[in-house]
Parts: C-alpha cells; sequence; structure tokens
C-alpha cells in the first residue's frame, strides 16, 4: 500500500457526484480518515481499510515535519 499521510493530495477510484474534481485532501487520520473535496469542499469519513481500499494514488505529498 502506498504511504498517504495528512494534508497528501490523493485521487480515489470513483470521483464526487460534484464532478468539479477528483482530487481530494486528507484532512484527519487516525483510526478513521476524513478527506475533503477539492471542488466542492465537502468531506467524506471513511474507516482505515475502506479508505486503503478505494485509493487510487498520492497526486501531491504535503512537507512533513522533521522532529
Amino acid at each position: 500500500m502506498e504511504d498517504y499521510g495528512l494534508n497528501d493530495i490523493v485521487e480515489m477510484k470513483k470521483e464526487h457526484p460534484c464532478h468539479k474534481s477528483k482530487l481530494w485532501k486528507i484532512i484527519r487520520m487516525g483510526a478513521d480518515i476524513k478527506i475533503k473535496c477539492q471542488g466542492c469542499g465537502a468531506s467524506v469519513m471513511f474507516d482505515r481499510t475502506e479508505f486503503e481500499r478505494k485509493l487510487k494514488k498520492v497526486i501531491e505529498r504535503a512537507p512533513r515535519e522533521e522532529m
């Protein structure tokens, strides 16, 4: 499975019904993952296994903070 993180831009297998964008931004990560449509701003929450099943690819990675 591809590596993904908070604030990454991802593409899902199916686009959002608004048809404005196929891209989503990861806005919350934990046991559940919340993503936001880059076209209309709607957000959807998935459990991690469902998200990984529906994920197509990571388009853009957000800069990671070093500890």
